[in-house]
């Protein structure tokens, strides 16, 4: 399995004397004559676990990858025991100690706080692997900064310590805003070797519905649900 990437240039306003360009990936499975397949990947930011979406991909048995923090790792003891017990089917990833932005300028990004310096982006990426490596026993090879935005200083940064970044084709759930018919909709649109991103931390928010009904129109119509770690 290869990966497409497809690096995009933002330029945000820091209120410095220079505006900072930040990189997002824009991601893509290569073309397989297996069948169509997607890659769900969900971020695990900071509070709770939305059981929509969990319980979906467990009795469906659909393949996924987690993007896990260190703050959400604490507080999700019966979310961790569930993901333990179907390895089968979670792949568990970096999403960073505290969640937040893996840019190394002190800026705001879509009002989240950057990291703010090349050892404070070391310290989220390294703290984050060593919380999913005590909650999970593994090594992580992947990681997903809060935003998914980065200078390229960040990206260098966290390629020297031996992480593959992950990057997404588009967005199913708008940041777990999209209402949960708008959610529903976007994503029962994947094409063959998407790489979905989702959140599956807001179990108040109205998108997390309609994620787990997307997810199972992909299933109806025939695709497949791979993890990013597959055919590396």
């Amino acid at each position: 399995m290869k990966f497409i990437f497809f690096p995009a240039i933002l330029v945000l306003l820091s209120g410095q004397s220079s505006a900072t360009s930040l990189i997002e990936y824009h991601m893509h499975m290569a073309p397989s004559a297996e069948g169509k397949r997607v890659a769900l990947t969900f971020d695990a930011c900071t509070g709770k676990v939305d059981e929509r979406i969990l319980t979906t991909l467990v009795d469906n048995k659909i393949e996924a990858t987690i993007f896990v923090t260190g703050r959400w790792l604490k507080r999700n003891a019966p979310a961790i025991a569930t993901l333990k017990a179907h390895p089968e089917l979670f792949e568990i990833e970096n999403h960073g100690a505290q969640h937040l932005a893996a840019v190394d300028e002190p800026v705001l990004i879509y009002g989240q706080r950057a990291a703010g310096s090349p050892e404070n982006v070391k310290t989220e990426v390294l703290g984050g692997a060593a919380a999913v490596k005590a909650a999970f026993g593994g090594d992580t090879t992947w990681f997903r900064g809060a935003t998914g935005e980065y200078t390229q200083s960040s990206v260098d940064e966290i390629k020297a310590l031996n992480f593959k970044l992950a990057g997404f084709t588009f967005s199913g759930d708008g940041g777990a805003l999209f209402s949960s018919e708008h959610a529903a909709r976007i994503i029962a649109k994947a094409q063959d070797g998407d790489v979905i991103l989702a959140h599956i931390n807001q179990p108040g928010h109205n998108a997390g519905a309609g994620v787990a009904e997307g997810i199972l129109q992909l299933k109806a119509e025939g695709f497949s649900f791979v993890k990013l770690n597959e055919g590396f």
